[in-house]
């Protein structure tokens, strides 16, 4: 499997028990959707690996308590501890209406009712407080916040974007 092709879920953040167990940090809204997984893929050495879940439950929200096959102690659980897991795309729930993933959205233009379409989505940057979607125009770059009050309609069928932004907020770029 290969990462393009998956989705960040979470870290294995630390040990739950002496007989493998770890704890998972899931990074997601809904955390009970992965709580009867059969298996995921753990990247080790850049190499994303399938461990086995002999089983797992929700622990304090946001980790989910996991006895992987063939991790039966601390030592084998600490060579785990810290990697990052993974799940295949086709795993995603789907979303419908103004309800995206991140990586759906790359490559659709963006259009403002004003201005009319401005640029294509090239990447989001969610590094900083507010995640902004990257927009180019040309040679320009245009950083446009991703605020729910702005956002009008993701049209999948026509990949588009389409926003109600402030006047001069665009145009400060161009």
């Amino acid at each position: 499997m290969r990462k393009e092709d998956c989705f960040y879920l979470g870290k294995i953040a630390k040990k739950f028990s002496f007989k493998g167990e770890v704890l998972i940090y899931l990074d997601t809204d809904e955390p009970e959707l992965y709580e009867d997984m059969e298996s995921i893929f753990v990247e080790f050495n850049k190499n994303l690996i399938p461990f086995f879940i002999e089983n797992s439950s929700l622990h304090k929200n946001d980790f989910l308590r996991v006895k992987f096959e063939d991790v039966d102690n601390e030592e084998q659980a600490d060579e785990i501890i810290n990697c990052e897991v993974y799940l295949p795309i086709s795993m995603l729930p789907k979303l419908e209406g103004n309800k995206f993933y991140f990586h759906e959205v790359i490559g659709f233009e963006i259009e403002d009712k004003r201005l009319g379409v401005f640029g294509k989505i090239v990447s989001i940057n969610d590094s900083s407080a507010q995640p902004l979607f990257e927009v180019v125009n040309g040679s320009v770059e245009i950083l446009v916040p991703m605020i729910d009050q702005f956002l009008v309609k993701i049209d999948r069928e026509n990949k588009k974007v389409i926003m109600d932004l402030p006047e001069g907020l665009v145009e400060m770029y161009l």
